[in-house]
C-alpha cells in the first residue's frame, strides 16, 4: 500500500487521530480520497466502519508504520488536546498523552506535501511552538491560524488552532507558494468572525455520542482549508 503518485485533483489523505471522522469528511466535500484512518477508541472506530467501510482503520499510532504512505499527498490528525487544555492539569510534554511525536513521526516517514493539524487554543501558549519547530526543521512552510466554528455558522465558539503546513516540494512547482498565498487569501473570506451563539438541541444525551462529537473537528472549517488545498 504505496501511495506516491500526484495526478492532479485526485489527491490522497492519511487520516491521523481520526475521531469520527471530521477530517475525512471535508476532504470527501473538496474531492480528496481518504486511504487510512488511525483511531483507537472503539465507539469512533465503529462510526468510521460505518461511514467509511471502504478504507481501513489502523487503531494505535504508536503501531503504525508511516513508510506504508510514503509519499502521499495530505496527512490531517488532532492530535489529543489533553497536554495542553485549559480544562487540565496542562502537563505539556509530561502528559502520557502527548502523541505530537508520534505524528511527527509518520510525517518524516511519509514525507506528504501538506500537513493539518488541529488543536485547543490553549495549545498556543503551550506546545505550538515545539510543533512548528519541528516541522520547519523537516522543510515545512507553516501557517497557525486561530479559527472559531462559528467562523463557519456553526452555533458555538470553539475556538481552533489549525496549523497548516506544506512542503518545499509544492514552493518548487511553478508558482506554488504565489497560489498558496492567493488560496489563503480567497479562504478567510468565508470563515467570518464569530456573532451571534444559539442553542443546540440536535444531540442526543448519551455518553459515547456526545464524546465523540465533543472530540470532533468541525468539518465546514477544515472543508475550507482544505479547499484551498485542492486549488493548489
Amino acid at each position: 500500500m504505496l501511495y506516491v503518485a500526484f495526478d492532479g485533483f485526485n489527491l490522497k489523505h492519511l487520516d491521523l487521530f481520526s475521531g469520527i471522522g471530521g477530517f475525512a469528511l471535508a476532504a470527501q466535500w473538496a474531492g480528496i480520497e481518504t486511504v487510512a484512518f488511525c483511531e483507537i477508541d472503539d465507539f469512533a472506530c465503529k462510526v468510521l466502519n460505518k461511514n467509511f467501510p471502504d478504507v481501513p482503520v489502523h487503531r494505535d499510532i504508536r503501531e503504525l508504520d508511516g513508510s506504508l504512505y510514503a509519499g502521499i499527498d495530505l496527512i490531517t490528525g488532532g492530535y489529543p488536546c489533553q497536554p495542553f487544555s485549559y480544562c487540565g492539569k496542562r502537563g505539556g510534554e509530561n502528559d502520557e498523552r502527548h502523541l505530537w511525536p508520534e505524528m511527527f513521526r509518520i510525517i518524516k516517514q511519509t514525507r506528504p506535501r501538506f500537513v493539518i493539524s488541529e488543536n485547543v487554543i490553549g495549545h498556543l501558549t503551550m506546545g505550538v511552538d515545539s510543533v512548528l519547530d519541528d516541522l520547519e526543521h523537516e522543510g515545512y512552510t507553516c501557517w497557525p491560524f486561530v479559527i472559531p466554528a462559528t467562523g463557519k455558522d456553526s452555533p458555538q465558539l470553539r475556538y481552533r488552532v489549525w496549523i497548516v503546513a506544506y512542503s518545499s516540494e509544492v514552493t518548487k512547482r511553478s508558482g506554488g507558494e504565489r497560489r498558496m498565498q492567493e488560496s489563503k487569501v480567497n479562504a478567510w473570506p468565508r470563515l467570518v468572525l464569530p456573532g451571534g451563539i444559539g442553542m443546540d438541541n440536535g444531540i442526543p444525551d448519551w455518553v459515547d455520542r456526545c464524546g465523540a462529537t465533543g472530540n470532533a473537528i468541525v468539518p465546514q472549517v477544515a472543508y475550507e482549508i482544505l479547499r484551498c488545498i485542492r486549488d493548489v
